[in-house]
């Protein structure tokens, strides 16, 4: 496909990066290409087994759990802790795989609002004054992929606590692009080493497939390894993706990491503010992830029909991802993109939409009666 890329998830461009490829040349010297097992049978190597520690001590906890993709994390931590009696309190916008993983868990799933707290608070205090010693899990996103919002993870951590619950963060999208050090809204919220269970992806700045779980407790990481299926029954990460991981973790705490997120923000910034002086409505606060409304289904086609003469390449994101009428483009940010690329991108969205909306008013012009007006 070609065109300006805006559609990858790859915020700190290291995918490409030299070390990076390097790392992967090695581990196949040195391991091969295939782990040939799963965590539980013997698929663990010494590099997954140091990504592990790493991966602790950089979120200040205690063990990590290893799994083949980040949907593989977000489903197995909440299907292999959750018993059918146990309660999940999940904010209504979770990623698909922790709604997912709710639902094969227990059928006492509560939705709050979305980053209602208050809401939240009226889940728990109902669901303790029927059920005192069943467990509840409350289950939120550090950012979310489709509003470029996050939640006050401390407040929600208390709340928790309150409730006798256990809170697990999803962390995808902004550990290692965001955050002092790379640790994201946790690190922003000052909350790294205080959040109960904490899941992430290392697909969006690690430059790998692959996800984790990480707690303070080892049995937690124990009990997944052997009752979260899509761990215990998947292969392990091979060594090849392990290293790159491990790969990226360094350059994301080196002094270049903090060169390429603060550029990243700049480019953030830039096109945030190109697009609000455009005209355009943007999602949420700054970060990686730079949602355009569109509104309408039909506008958002057509100009999704039309970027494709513009030179961009850019994700539409509409119902069932986002609720019908709020269609919108998911523009993700990459460190290595130019002050050029992100003009093309603005003029971009900007053309299509306009010619998408003259195209939309003429189709709506009901065809004169032959012959005249009667």
């Amino acid at each position: 496909m070609d065109g300006v890329n805006f559609a990858s998830q790859d915020y700190l461009s290291l995918s490409g990066h030299p070390e990076i490829k390097a790392a992967a040349r090695e581990a196949i010297e040195d391991y091969g290409v295939h782990s040939a097992g799963s965590p539980a049978l013997v698929g663990n190597t010494s590099v997954s087994i140091a990504l592990e520690r790493r991966i602790a001590d950089f979120l200040d906890t205690e063990f990590v759990s290893l799994f083949p993709t980040g949907w593989a994390a977000g489903f197995g931590v909440i299907k292999g802790l959750v018993r059918p009696n146990d309660h999940i309190v999940i904010d209504a916008l979770a990623h698909t795989c922790l709604q997912e993983g709710a639902q094969a868990a227990t059928r006492n799933i509560h939705l709050f609002g979305h980053n209602d707290l208050a809401a939240a608070r009226d889940k728990l205090t109902t669901i303790r004054a029927m059920d005192a010693h069943n467990g509840i899990m409350v289950v939120t996103e550090a950012l979310f992929s489709m509003n470029s919002d996050t939640p006050d993870i401390a407040a929600l951590q208390e709340l928790a606590h309150e409730f006798d619950a256990t809170l697990v963060v999803d962390v995808a999208h902004d550990l290692g692009a965001m955050g002092p050090g790379g640790q994201g809204h946790l690190g922003l919220q000052a909350m790294v080493g205080n959040v109960d269970l904490v899941m992430g992806s290392f697909s969006k700045t690690f430059a790998s497939n692959g996800g984790f779980v990480a707690a303070k407790h080892r049995a937690v990481t124990e009990y997944l390894r052997f009752y979260a299926s899509p761990n215990t029954f998947s292969n392990a990460l091979s060594p090849i993706q392990a290293a790159i991981v491990l790969k990226a973790f360094d350059i994301v705490e080196s002094p270049e990491g903090d060169r390429l997120r603060q550029t990243l923000m700049e480019n953030i910034q830039l096109l945030r503010g190109h697009l609000h002086t455009a005209g355009f409505e943007i999602y949420g606060a700054p970060s990686p992830i730079v949602c355009v409304k569109m509104g309408t289904e039909s506008i958002a086609r057509l100009v999704s029909r039309h970027l494709y003469a513009q030179e961009l390449v850019a994700n539409l994101i509409e119902y069932p991802a986002v609720a019908k009428g709020h269609a919108r483009f998911r523009l993700q940010v990459m460190a290595n993109r130019t002050d050029a690329d992100i003009l093309t991108a603005v003029r971009g969205i900007a053309t299509s939409h306009r010619h998408a909306c003259i195209e939309q008013s003429d189709s709506a012009i009901p065809p004169s009666a032959p012959g005249g007006v009667f």
